[in-house]
């Protein structure tokens, strides 16, 4: 097989994606981890545009941008569908694809916002954005994931967004998951957790927790200078 290395960092949602598509396909891959605080000359020549994290490098050719890693791996392994083989089902997967790239990131204003209108105008959109996939994003509750009974693309992309929702909650103190609102996001979010290859490939939860209280007091302090 050839080389497959994982370029990310361990709190990074986005890095999560790729590390939870490869385990479903069960593709065995080297991970190295990055400072992004000290970005690493070989990122620096894979990603040259963004110089971000995650990249995937696939027999010495490197891959960008979480989303398009994980398509890059459905092409190249077919094992294990990410994706419906249907053509509707699949173009109304990546709508949802789409929905969270663009509107399901608002969660991370809230972590992000310096001061009270920034906080209180992110959790509107959050709501709004949660209230969206509530009502249209499982069929009425007839689906246990987004493309059916199995974890998909989709699933991978808005479990990015599920995992550390709790975590923003605790740190910031604002509550958006109100299992009588929201029955069936809190519903997909306890077996998304709890199936076995996303159960074994998520990050310990205080370590986590440790880093967000961290990053939370900087800003919050950067803020007042």
């Amino acid at each position: 097989m050839e080389e497959l290395k994982l370029h990310g960092t361990w709190p990074s949602p986005f890095s999560y994606r790729v590390i939870w598509a490869l385990a479903l396909k069960g593709i065995p891959y080297q991970y190295i981890e990055e400072d992004l605080s000290n970005k690493s000359p070989l990122l620096l020549q894979y990603n040259p545009v963004h110089k971000k994290i995650p990249v995937l490098v696939h027999a010495g050719k490197p891959i960008s941008e979480s989303m398009i890693i994980l398509e890059y791996i459905e092409q190249t392994w077919p094992q294990n569908p990410l994706l419906p083989s249907d053509p509707y089902e699949r173009a109304t997967a990546r709508f949802w694809i789409k929905f969270i790239d663009d509107k399901g990131t608002v969660v991370f204003k809230i972590f992000r916002a310096k001061n009270e209108e920034e906080r209180e105008d992110a959790k509107k959109q959050s709501l709004e954005m949660l209230r969206t996939v509530e009502e249209w994003g499982f069929s009425g509750g007839e689906r246990k994931f987004f493309g059916g009974d199995d974890i998909g693309m989709a699933d991978l992309a808005f479990g990015a967004i599920a995992y550390w929702l709790g975590m923003i909650e605790q740190v910031t103190g604002v509550k958006l998951l109100d299992v009588d609102e929201f029955p069936q996001v809190c519903g997909w979010i306890g077996r998304f957790k709890e199936a076995p290859v996303i159960r074994d490939n998520l990050p310990d939860w205080n370590p986590m927790m440790e880093n967000f209280r961290r990053r939370r007091e900087q800003l919050l302090e950067s803020a007042k200078t």
